[in-house]
């Protein structure tokens, strides 16, 4: 029989805590986080063309889920500072939105879902800024982990 499930970031008492990972092995570690943003068609055409009136939102949002990643620590309570080793942040304009697809690696003793996670929201949180004047009503969703590998519990993947 397999023991109940709990959560990790909450003690006996039910007191927050951040998890002891010292015992654990180092293992080399990937996440892949996604989520997209929905937007109208004259964004969409201004990210295909000319671009938003703030210049390359692309870049810019590229640039900002990487610092994201790298920032993680700093902005989730529990979360353990890890060093990054690689992020990339693809964005895909498509015909309702960009998709938004970040990979993070690191060799340590706990996983990067997070990061990739916050690297996915600051890149689309960072692309409403640059088309906000241009369309109010953009929204960011589907924000979830899509695969990790390495640690102990192994490799997951979403499909």
């Amino acid at each position: 029989m397999s023991a109940q499930p709990r959560l990790t970031h909450v003690d006996e008492r039910g007191a927050a805590r951040m998890v002891d990972v010292s015992g654990k092995a180092v293992t080399t570690r990937t996440a892949v986080a996604s989520g997209f943003l929905r937007l109208g068609p004259t964004v969409i055409g201004l990210l295909r063309g000319e671009g938003v009136p703030k210049g390359d939102a692309l870049a810019v949002a590229r640039i900002a889920g990487i610092s994201g990643a790298k920032r993680t620590a700093e902005l989730i309570p529990l979360c353990h500072p890890l060093p990054i080793h690689a992020v990339e942040v693809e964005l895909d304009v498509r015909d309702d939105g960009v998709s938004i697809v970040a990979t993070v690696r690191t060799a340590e003793r706990t996983g990067v879902e997070m990061e990739a996670l916050t690297a996915v929201t600051v890149a689309g949180l960072t692309l409403v800024d640059m088309v906000k004047g241009v369309e109010k009503g953009s929204v960011l969703t589907d924000v979830r982990v899509e695969s990790k590998t390495g640690g102990a519990s192994g490799d997951w993947s979403r499909t």
